[in-house]
């Protein structure tokens, strides 16, 4: 194709500011959003310096990254993308534990990655790990002993209270994690009384985690809808619409009836998986921000999804790969789907946005949205 490539930055950026407006559904939107800002892993290959995208790195050395990283993206796409400041160590609140951990199992960092261990391999050790997690004093549990000590030093000092908790591995993740993908469809299948238990049981861990948190960072419950609810599920698609129906589908619907009940309450659901076959079950629950696998595209989601903002569709390792055909192949088709959908379209990647994912190629987005991405 012979494209329009011309790029007026300047204009480029106060037309996006409009168009994310209304959660990106405004009638003024003159073009279709863009969601994409980079992330702290796409230093390494744009700076051309050694590290692993996914190692931890000092928080000083990750803010000198970025601002180098920044000055070269200021001048290619005309904004500074990453934050340049990082909480000292000194200025973090200790770890409290994590849901994983609560239900007995433990977090390691393997392989320039972060896995939560499976601890349960027979329908008899998941009854035995649901009895225990039941009679658990969960608060107790949580926070650490220096916990109130350091909440007020920190206080005292920044002004900062402690963040709530509102975003958490989605079910059929978490549950896949602590007893097996095999293990967890066999349940679902040969013993759905267990399999609902477990599943309640997951819903009440994240209400009272959820409540503690927001205890100790001093939000009353009339407030809680201002701060939403979101889960990342990619596990979600392993499970047929009735299995994840009486496993997955009840921990949504009441966490957020709990946590996000109002109209403009933030519903959010990750899953960067084929998980197309769920969407008339995720329907029912409101959403307003969904963000889903490369093959699960605009028209298929808006269908069962009117009122959220779609996040997507671009595959990442198109945008990793610094594909151009392809790039322009998925964002033409976004963008002219954008436009069928009414809007609502926050033009990203479906899933993480990867080292080697280039400054060049975020520019080539921008140019195809404002020279084929109007309204």
């Amino acid at each position: 194709m012979n494209l329009k490539l011309d790029l007026d930055i300047e204009r480029f950026w106060k037309d996006d500011e409009l168009a994310h407006k209304d959660n990106c559904f405004s009638p003024d939107a003159p073009q279709v959003a863009l969601g994409i800002r980079m992330s702290h892993e796409c230093v390494f290959s744009e700076l051309g310096v050694d590290g692993h995208p996914w190692d931890p790195i000092d928080p000083i050395r990750q803010a000198e990254l970025n601002k180098r990283y920044n000055d070269k993206a200021e001048k290619i796409v005309g904004r500074r993308l990453l934050p340049e400041k990082y909480d000292l160590p000194t200025e973090r609140f200790p770890e409290v534990k994590r849901i994983g951990e609560v239900f007995g199992s433990r977090y390691e960092y393997i392989n320039h990655s972060e896995w939560l261990h499976r601890c349960c391999e027979t329908p008899e050790d998941i009854e035995k790990m649901l009895d225990r997690v039941e009679s658990l004093d969960i608060r107790s549990f949580m926070l650490p002993e220096n916990w109130e000590k350091e909440k007020k030093r920190i206080f005292e000092e920044t002004g900062r209270r402690p963040s709530p908790m509102r975003h958490i591995r989605g079910p059929v993740t978490l549950a896949c994690s602590l007893v097996g993908e095999e293990n967890l469809i066999f349940l679902i299948l040969d013993e759905p009384e267990l399999a609902a238990r477990f599943s309640s049981v997951i819903t009440s861990v994240i209400l009272k985690m959820g409540d503690i948190m927001d205890e100790e960072a001093g939000i009353p419950p009339e407030d809680r809808g201002k701060y939403g609810f979101s889960f990342a599920d990619d596990n979600c698609c392993l499970l047929n619409p009735e299995m994840y129906e009486l496993f997955g589908y009840p921990v949504l619907r009441d966490v957020i009836a709990h946590f996000a009940p109002g109209k403009n309450d933030s519903r959010y659901q990750h899953s960067d998986s084929a998980m197309g076959h769920l969407l008339p079950i995720l329907g029912r629950l409101d959403l307003n921000g969904v963000n889903f696998g490369p093959t699960v595209l605009i028209p298929e989601i808006r269908k069962h999804l009117p009122n959220a903002r779609i996040d997507g569709c671009l595959a990442p390792f198109a945008f990793m790969r610094n594909e151009e055909d392809e790039i322009v192949r998925q964002v033409l088709r976004d963008s002219e789907d954008a436009r069928h959908a009414g809007r609502g379209v926050n033009l990203s990647t479906a899933g993480s946005i990867n080292d080697g994912s280039s400054l060049q190629s975020l520019r080539l987005i921008m140019a195809l949205i404002q020279n084929y991405g109007r309204y």
